[in-house]
């Protein structure tokens, strides 16, 4: 009976002696809510409004050859792809406009910038985007000849989606930089999963050729 009497004396005592900072530490929880709150109100979605408005501009440049520099850059009057990217980070447009800075600088074969803006890309849950992204990293550690780094990241954008357009495509690309590798019993692998498991794609009308020549290897 008094071992009850002590251990409520001992409870009550605990919640007297602590109860400023208990209310402290809840008010402070319910403030984080609030600022949380306000923040993606009236501060992120402003933002992303106005970081789609300035998206177009830099999106028609894009379409353009002669005009990629000012889809990077801007043009004075539209902003580019760059600033976008800066200046409305945390928004879906910024993420884009990393995708797109990243194939921009792919195309004009600045490959560091590509893979620094590509790698900078957060995924969206696209089952087409999302490994797309990652495959063109893969395309920019190939085309600077780092082909260990190219297979890694063309074997995560083949296993990110299974679906007959992203799948072949970075399946067949692995095999190739397994081949510059000469790792040829992986290339093998991966073309033969091109033939088995995706046979209606266009990338196994033509596997026959890589598959072959990667069995004389061995």
């Amino acid at each position: 009976m008094s071992t009850n009497i002590n251990s409520t004396e001992k409870k009550g005592s605990f919640f007297q002696d602590n109860q400023k900072s208990v209310v402290f530490i809840l008010g402070g929880i319910i403030v984080l809510i609030l600022l949380y709150i306000g923040y993606q109100k009236f501060y992120l979605a402003p933002r992303a409004e106005k970081a789609t408005d300035a998206m177009y501009k830099a999106e028609e440049y894009a379409l353009i050859d002669s005009l990629q520099k000012k889809a990077i850059e801007g043009d004075g009057a539209f902003l580019g792809f760059k600033e976008i990217a800066d200046e409305y980070s945390n928004t879906p447009s910024a993420n884009i406009a990393n995708a797109y800075l990243g194939g921009l600088y792919l195309r004009q074969q600045n490959f560091q910038e590509a893979i620094k803006y590509l790698k900078k890309y957060t995924e969206t849950g696209s089952e087409i985007l999302d490994p797309l992204i990652i495959g063109l990293i893969g395309d920019a550690y190939s085309e600077s000849h780092d082909y260990k780094n190219a297979a890694d990241y063309y074997k995560k954008a083949a296993d990110k989606s299974k679906n007959s357009y992203t799948t072949p495509l970075f399946l067949k690309k692995l095999g190739l930089v397994y081949e510059q590798l000469n790792e040829n019993k992986q290339a093998e692998e991966a073309y033969s999963k091109i033939k088995t498991e995706y046979p209606e794609s266009a990338e196994a009308s033509t596997i026959d050729g890589p598959l072959a020549r990667v069995q004389a290897k061995q």
